[in-house]
């Protein structure tokens, strides 16, 4: 083999190796200005995109023991893998599809199950972690909210926690001696 080719395939091994997908997209009819558009979201996600002779592919999926994709390694294909989550990659390539028309996601490796283009659009679809474990701290939360809403509104009829209810009482309060002060002058003139 070629010494060039083989540090080529060695370079896509690596890549596979370190992660835990890969999602195979035809990027037939892309301009260069969109692909390095597509590149740069796949970045803020974690991913990169190699663009890679199907033969080294086909030759670094048998050596790193995955399942064989074939029928997806026809065509102007690139391929996307990255060391973070799955499903921020899937959804920049829905997106960017939505958007542009292209690329096609055609099929995609997860561990070792095989996914074709249906399931890696229902992967786009799930919320990211961060998205999830929001969700999950709001359910955590919502009764002691509640609690912390309803003590409140027990302690403050009107659900308003302004100063101006508690100063009217004090307010009150003070003016109670003075009116009483005044109408005792005025009994003791009476008598």
């Amino acid at each position: 083999m070629n010494p060039d080719k083989k540090i080529i395939i060695n370079g896509l091994l690596d890549r596979v190796n370190a992660s835990p997908y890969l999602i195979v997209i035809d990027y037939t009819g892309l301009t260069v200005k969109q692909f390095t558009e597509l590149r740069n979201r796949l970045d803020a996600g974690g991913a990169r995109c190699t663009v890679a002779k199907n033969s080294y592919m086909r030759k670094v999926l048998t050596e790193a023991g995955l399942p064989d994709i074939g029928e997806g390694l026809v065509g102007q294909t690139a391929f996307v893998m990255g060391d973070s989550e799955v499903f921020a990659a899937a959804k920049a390539i829905k997106n960017f599809e939505k958007e542009f028309k292209k690329p096609e996601m055609k099929v995609g490796l997860l561990g070792n199950a095989v996914l074709d283009a249906e399931k890696l659009r229902a992967i786009a679809d799930i919320p990211s972690r961060e998205a999830v474990l929001s969700q999950l701290l709001g359910t955590i939360l919502e009764p002691a909210t509640r609690i912390a809403r309803i003590v409140h509104n027990k302690f403050s009829p009107d659900g308003d926690s302004s100063p101006k209810e508690e100063t009217a009482p004090a307010a009150q309060a003070e003016t109670a001696p003075v009116a009483e002060e005044a109408a005792a002058p005025v009994e003791a003139a009476a008598e």
